[in-house]
């Protein structure tokens, strides 16, 4: 059996993303069989384009021809499937390349799910608030259930909106790191005492940098990014999605074991 190589397969690739055209007609023969003078009129192209594209599928046996009518064959029915989902790919890339850039540390990154179901939420110029208020909001929908969180920042507006949940009868473990634990110690004390004191949240210090956020409760998880200044850039949050929980899950248990308990690290 003749085997293609990969220059050969390369180059079908390349013909097939050469143009917008090749891709509209292959889509308009999925719908239906039709003649090159129909193709012609649905992709709004000239008679002789279509022809010369009508012969390359042929040639590469993605199009067949019988009494002058043209229908995909079983192959190219897998190119036009393969390809549109390549193009779904690159468009989810491009949408959530601001969440994407900052989780590069995370081993795997987020299971495919997540970016298939999730709600982004970006800073941009206009709005770089957007995601911090977007974060503040699923702060509220947590109240009186037990919420796991990591935080690679520490804010007076955060910790005001810990304090909030936390009288509503919600429990709280959060991992920040030692620089997280420093701040805290330097610019809210007062904060801190608090937590050490209070028996419904549970901390632990990692001794290396957390560079991205998390706030998982039930039903919920929400992924969140920070750029190299600590500035939050992207939160995406996905509502009963299973494999993303427990991807958020065995994360965070993961950092959680590499950490000390805070009563621990305040000693030190």
């Amino acid at each position: 059996m003749p085997t293609s190589t990969p220059e050969e397969v390369h180059g079908d690739v390349r013909y097939l993303a050469g143009s917008p055209g090749r891709i509209a007609i292959l889509r308009t023969l999925r719908e239906e069989p039709l003649r090159p003078a129909e193709i012609t009129r649905r992709v709004d192209s000239t008679r002789t384009t279509v022809q010369r594209v009508l012969a390359g599928f042929r040639e590469r046996c993605w199009v067949c021809e019988r009494n002058a009518t043209y229908r995909l064959t079983p192959t190219g029915e897998q190119v036009v499937d393969a390809y549109e989902e390549l193009l779904g790919a690159a468009e989810r890339a491009r949408e959530f390349a601001p969440l994407a850039s900052h989780l590069t540390s995370l081993p795997g990154g987020p299971p495919p799910e997540a970016f298939a179901s999730g709600e982004l939420t970006v800073a941009t110029s206009s709005d770089p608030l957007a995601p911090v208020e977007a974060l503040l909001d699923r702060f509220a929908d947590a109240e009186g259930g037990h919420v796991r969180s990591i935080s690679p920042i520490v804010t007076r507006t955060f910790n005001e909106a810990a304090m909030d949940l936390l009288e509503t009868g919600t429990s709280i473990e959060l991992l920040i790191d030692e620089r997280v634990l420093e701040t805290s110690a330097e610019e809210f004390p007062s904060d801190l005492e608090r937590a050490l004191q209070r028996e419904d949240v549970t901390v632990a210090v990692h001794p290396d940098r957390l560079s991205a956020g998390l706030l998982a409760f039930e039903g919920t998880t929400c992924v969140v990014a920070y750029d190299d200044a600590n500035a939050l850039r992207a939160m995406l949050v996905c509502e009963d999605e299973p494999a993303v929980a427990e991807w958020a899950s065995e994360w965070f248990e993961r950092v959680w074991n590499e950490s000390e308990p805070i009563e621990a690290a305040v000693e030190e």
